[in-house]
C-alpha cells in the first residue's frame, strides 16, 4: 500500500523548494493541505495524466488559487509531462507553466485559472452542472466528478453562499469541497471578521457536511468515501493548521505567504524526517504517486472501448471538440431573413429570443442560465428547466445569483461539451464582470445576453439605465461586444458569437422596440464590426455612426437631411472589436474623410477612436433619468432634430 503521509511530505518540500527558487510565494496552502490532496490523489481521483484530457475524468479546481505550489506538486508527482521538475524550478517565472496563481493549460491538468477568491467554487458548480447535463444526454460515457480545494477566502466572499446555495438545490452529488478550515487568513485569526458557523451554513443549503483532522489520512479517506456515497455535494472541512511542517510559521498568519528562507527548510525535514536534497523526490515516492492512477486507466482503456461502440459517438466527439453543427448557418440565415420578411419593430432582446429558440434542437449544446429573469429576457421558450429531478434540461433558473451566473459559465465552458449562454440587465453586468474577465483570461467562448442596453429601459430610471457599461467592456481585452441595430443584426451578432471559439462575447440588446433598418439578410455584414448601411451614389457631405436602436435615429435623419441635399452616410457599427480587427483600407472606406457625427445612447468615452478631433458625439454626458424611453431620448437630446442640427452646424 501506498505510503500516503511520505507523498503528501514530498508536495511540502517541492512547495518549500519552489518557493525559496523563486524568492515569494504562498506557502500556507501547500504545507496545510498536504495529506488532504495526497489522500485524494493516491485513493479516489479518477484521471489519467498520460491523457490529460480524457472527457471522462475527474475534475479538480484550486479555488484558493494563491497556494498554486500545491496543484504544481500534485501535477508533478502525478507524472504530467509539462510540469517537469525543471517547470517548478521555474515557479513565478515568465512564461512558466507554474505561473503565480494557476492559469488554464488543460492539458498540463490546470482545469481552470484561479485566484480571484470565490470564483474557483463558482465554476465548479458550472462544472458539476455540466457534467450531470452531459450524463443524462450521453449514458456510458460521461461519469465523473468534481474536487475542489477551498479556503477560508473562498467561503467569505459572497459569491460562495450563493454557489453552496445553488447547488444544495440543485442536489450536484458528484460536486465536493474540500475545506482547508485553518482559522488563519492573511490579516490574522478568522475570528476577526468572521464569527457564524461555517459548517451551518452548508447544511442549511441541503450539503453532506463532515469535519475531519486534515492530517489525519485514514478519517480524510473515510470521509471522501462517504462523500462519494451520499446524493448530495458534500462540504469536507479539514481542521488544518497553516504552513504545517515549517516550525517559524506553522499557525500563525505569517504562514500564509511570509518570505521562506533557507532555514526554514532546514527546520522543516527535522520536523517531517525528510533526508532528501532540494527538488529531490526518493523513487519509492515517486512509483507510489504514479501507481495511484492504475485503477483510472483502466477506467480510461475501458472507456475508450465504450466510445468506439457507442451509438452517440460521432456527436459527441463532435460536441467535445468544440464543433458547431453544419446546420447553423441555415438556421441563422432563415432567422435572419424570415426577420427581414417581418419587417415590424421589437426589442432586440426578443429578436435574441428568437434566434436562442430556432438553436434549441439543431444545436442540443446551447445552455441557458438566467438569473431570475425568464419572461423579460424572453431566452427559455421551447427549453425545459434543468433541475435536480432533471438534468436533462437545458435552461438553468439561477435565481438572483449573477456572481455565481457568471463563473458557472466559465466552468462549463471549460468542461466542454456545451455552450454556456447566460441572460441578464446589462445594469447588473457589474455583478458579473470578474467572471467575465476571467472568461476573456482564459479565453472561453461564454456567450452573454444582456437586456435593458440604455436609457431605452425606461421607467426604471438610472439604476437600470448602464450608460457608462459599454464603454467599461470595450476596453476589457478578449471580450467581443456586440450592440446591434435590429433583429437581422442580432440574428448576424449571434452567428458571429458562436462560431467565436477562443474567447467571450456580449450582446447588448434593447427591452424598447428597434426599428428595422435592413429587410435584406443574404450575407453576414456584421461580421467587420462596422458597415456602410445607407449612403447616396458613393457621395457623402457627413458619416453618422450609431450602434443598436440609434441606428434607427440616424438612418431617419439621413433620410431628412436628404430631402434639404445634403448626403449622409449612415454607417452601423455593432461591434468596435471586430472594426478594430479590419484592415484600414476597409475601415477608411466605412469611415471616409467627410465630418463624422457618432450618436449612441452611452457616454462617449472611448469614441475618439472613431472620431477626430472636429468631429461630433452625441450621447449621454452623466445618468439617465426615470421617464419612458421616448421621453428621455427627447430629454437628454438623442433625436432626429438634434442630428439633423449638427450636420448642417458642421457642413
Amino acid at each position: 500500500m501506498a505510503d500516503v503521509q511520505s507523498m503528501a511530505n514530498a508536495i511540502r518540500f517541492l512547495a518549500i523548494d519552489s518557493i525559496l527558487a523563486a524568492g515569494e510565494g504562498h506557502q500556507g496552502v501547500p504545507l496545510g493541505m498536504a495529506e488532504i490532496a495526497a489522500t485524494l490523489y493516491a485513493r479516489h481521483l479518477k484521471v489519467d495524466p498520460a491523457d490529460p484530457l480524457w472527457p471522462d475524468r475527474d475534475r479538480v479546481i484550486l479555488s484558493n488559487g494563491h497556494g498554486s505550489m500545491l496543484l504544481y506538486a500534485l501535477l508533478h508527482l502525478s507524472g504530467y509531462e509539462k510540469v517537469s521538475l525543471d517547470a517548478l524550478k521555474t515557479f513565478r517565472q515568465l512564461g512558466s507553466v507554474c505561473a503565480g496563481h494557476p492559469e488554464i493549460e488543460q492539458d498540463a491538468g490546470i482545469e481552470l485559472t484561479t485566484g480571484l477568491l470565490g470564483q474557483g467554487i463558482c465554476s465548479a458548480v458550472g462544472m458539476a452542472v455540466a457534467e450531470a447535463k452531459l450524463a443524462a444526454e450521453f449514458g456510458g460515457l460521461v461519469d465523473h466528478r468534481t474536487w475542489a480545494f477551498v479556503g477560508d477566502g473562498c467561503l467569505q466572499e459572497g459569491m460562495g453562499q450563493e454557489a453552496l446555495s445553488l447547488a444544495g438545490h440543485l442536489k450536484l452529488g458528484k460536486l465536493a469541497f474540500l475545506w482547508d478550515d485553518n482559522q488563519i487568513t492573511d490579516d490574522g485569526a478568522t475570528d476577526l471578521a468572521i464569527s457564524e458557523d461555517v459548517a451551518a451554513r452548508f447544511q442549511a443549503a441541503h450539503w453532506h457536511v463532515q469535519s475531519v483532522d486534515g492530517h489525519d489520512i485514514e478519517q480524510i479517506d473515510a470521509a471522501i468515501k462517504a462523500a462519494q456515497a451520499d446524493p448530495r455535494p458534500s462540504l469536507i472541512a479539514c481542521r488544518t493548521r497553516i504552513a504545517r511542517g515549517v516550525p517559524r510559521l506553522e499557525g500563525l498568519r505569517g504562514g500564509h505567504s511570509a518570505p521562506l528562507v533557507p532555514q526554514d527548510r532546514i527546520e522543516a525535514q527535522d520536523a517531517l524526517n525528510w533526508r532528501h536534497a532540494s527538488f529531490s523526490v526518493p523513487e519509492g515516492v515517486y512509483r507510489d504517486w504514479r501507481a495511484s492512477f492504475a485503477v483510472a486507466r483502466e477506467e480510461r482503456a475501458a472507456w475508450v472501448e465504450r466510445l468506439a461502440q457507442h451509438p452517440d459517438r460521432p456527436e459527441f466527439e463532435r460536441r467535445m471538440g468544440s464543433e458547431l453543427p453544419t446546420s447553423l448557418q441555415h438556421i441563422f440565415s432563415d432567422t435572419a431573413a424570415q426577420a427581414g420578411r417581418e419587417n415590424t419593430p421589437r426589442g432586440t432582446i426578443q429578436s435574441s429570443g428568437d434566434v436562442c429558440d430556432a438553436l434549441a434542437t439543431p444545436m442540443p449544446e446551447g445552455f441557458v442560465l438566467c438569473a431570475d429573469l425568464e419572461a423579460p429576457t424572453n431566452h427559455k421558450r421551447s427549453r425545459s428547466a434543468f433541475t435536480a429531478e432533471n438534468s436533462a434540461g437545458s435552461y438553468v433558473h439561477c435565481g438572483v445569483r449573477e456572481h455565481l451566473m457568471g463563473a458557472m459559465a466559465n466552468g462549463i465552458a471549460a468542461h466542454n461539451g456545451l455552450r454556456p449562454i447566460a441572460v441578464t440587465y446589462l445594469a447588473f453586468s457589474d455583478y458579473e464582470r470578474a467572471s467575465m474577465r476571467m472568461a476573456a483570461l482564459m479565453g472561453l467562448p461564454v456567450v452573454h445576453i444582456f437586456s435593458h442596453d440604455s436609457i431605452g429601459v425606461g421607467s426604471n430610471g438610472p439604476t437600470h439605465q448602464p450608460v457608462e457599461i459599454l464603454a467599461s467592456f470595450r476596453a476589457m481585452p478578449g471580450m467581443t461586444l456586440f450592440r446591434p441595430a435590429d433583429a437581422i443584426e442580432t440574428a448576424e451578432c449571434w452567428q458571429i458569437a458562436l462560431e467565436r471559439r477562443d474567447g467571450p462575447s456580449m450582446l447588448a440588446l434593447s427591452r424598447q422596440d428597434a426599428a428595422p433598418v435592413r429587410t435584406e439578410a443574404r450575407e453576414n455584414r456584421c461580421r467587420h464590426g462596422a458597415y456602410v448601411l445607407h449612403e447616396t451614389d458613393g457621395q457623402r457631405d457627413v458619416t453618422l455612426i450609431a450602434t443598436g436602436t440609434e441606428v434607427a435615429l440616424i438612418t431617419e435623419a439621413a433620410n431628412r437631411l436628404d430631402q434639404d441635399g445634403i448626403k449622409a452616410a449612415v454607417v452601423s457599427m455593432p461591434s468596435w472589436d471586430l472594426f478594430a480587427e479590419a484592415s484600414t483600407d476597409y475601415q477608411q472606406s466605412v469611415l471616409g474623410e467627410t465630418p463624422r457625427i457618432a450618436v449612441e445612447a452611452a457616454v462617449g468615452f472611448g469614441w475618439e477612436r472613431w472620431l477626430r478631433p472636429e468631429d461630433r458625439f452625441i450621447g449621454m454626458t452623466g445618468f439617465g433619468a426615470s421617464a419612458k424611453s421616448g421621453a428621455l431620448y427627447q430629454h437628454f437630446g438623442l433625436t432626429v432634430d438634434t442630428i439633423t442640427d449638427a450636420v448642417r452646424a458642421k457642413i
